[in-house]
């Protein structure tokens, strides 16, 4: 092989390996930030509200109908 040649594979490596640790570095970026905004919707979210019904109400069903 000549030398120029090996030179260009090594070179080409290179690219590519530096090409996918940015694309991996950009992904984890992007969960985190999508991490971050679900947290921020969860906890902005109204909380279940109270059952207006008598405590007695609701907790048993007649299966014998």
């Amino acid at each position: 092989m000549e030398l120029s040649s090996i030179a260009s594979q090594v070179s080409s490596q290179a690219s590519a390996q530096i090409s996918a640790q940015m694309s991996l570095l950009l992904l984890r970026k992007t969960l985190e930030l999508q991490a971050a905004n679900i947290t921020g919707l969860v906890q902005s979210a109204a909380p279940a509200s109270v059952p207006s019904n008598p405590p007695h109400l609701g907790n048993h069903i007649d299966v014998m109908a």
